[in-house]
């Protein structure tokens, strides 16, 4: 007959390589994701506050006219709807007005070119005419809190932003599953552990319920 025997040096070993493993994973995952907590708390208070944080956005202009030529070749393209900047239009504006719109979309009409380029913390855009090639190129720069609070959102960031997100958001995500595991190993000897993380879990709840309409 085989009897199961405890080992209780064996399973304390055991837990201390658990611990020392969700200790690794929660300092690592703190560590790579600290900055941007801190980032994405504080534009979550200026976000939240937003309408009393006074912005007052700076509008630059600049003005060009684009050469002849180009002005011959825009004659030929679209007229109306959504299209793509022509690479000779693009290279044309670059090397006039130093402004990058290569493979930005443009909406076309029978009397300019119109070239948004949004950006986080303010707004830019292109104009061209198509008669006289003249350019008109606008900043609007709103300032710093703006520009970090659309990082917060990823509004205009692009892709390489938005991957960061994610990987950010995953990096955390393990930062906080770690930290509940660890939470669980150390509960017996602090009693206010689990009425503190059911506070965190209430609290939201419970404001969403009854006090948001």
């Amino acid at each position: 007959m085989n009897v199961n025997v405890r080992d209780p040096a064996a399973e304390s070993n055991r837990r201390a390589q658990w611990m020392r493993q969700l200790r690794q994973w929660h300092w690592i995952s703190g560590a790579v994701s600290l900055v941007s907590m801190l980032l994405f708390a504080i534009t979550g208070i200026t976000l939240n506050h937003s309408s009393a944080i006074e912005a007052r956005p700076v509008v630059t202009t600049n003005e060009a006219t684009l050469a002849a030529p180009t002005v011959h070749e825009i004659a030929a393209a679209p007229r109306s709807g959504r299209a793509p900047v022509p690479a000779a239009l693009a290279a044309a504006i670059e090397s006039t007005l130093g402004v990058d719109v290569s493979g930005r979309e443009a909406e076309w009409s029978e009397e300019e070119i119109y070239i948004p380029l949004p950006r986080p913390g303010g707004d830019a855009w292109v104009s061209v005419e198509r008669e006289t090639g003249a350019l008109t190129y606008e900043v609007t720069n709103r300032g710093w809190i703006s520009y970090l609070n659309d990082l917060h959102k990823g509004r205009h960031t692009g892709p390489a932003w938005s991957l960061f997100i994610d990987a950010f958001a995953v990096a955390s995500v393990v930062f906080c599953v770690t930290g509940l595991l660890l939470l669980q190993m150390y509960a017996k000897g602090r009693s206010a552990t689990w009425p503190l993380v059911g506070a965190g879990l209430a609290i939201p709840v419970l404001l969403a319920l009854f006090l948001i309409h």
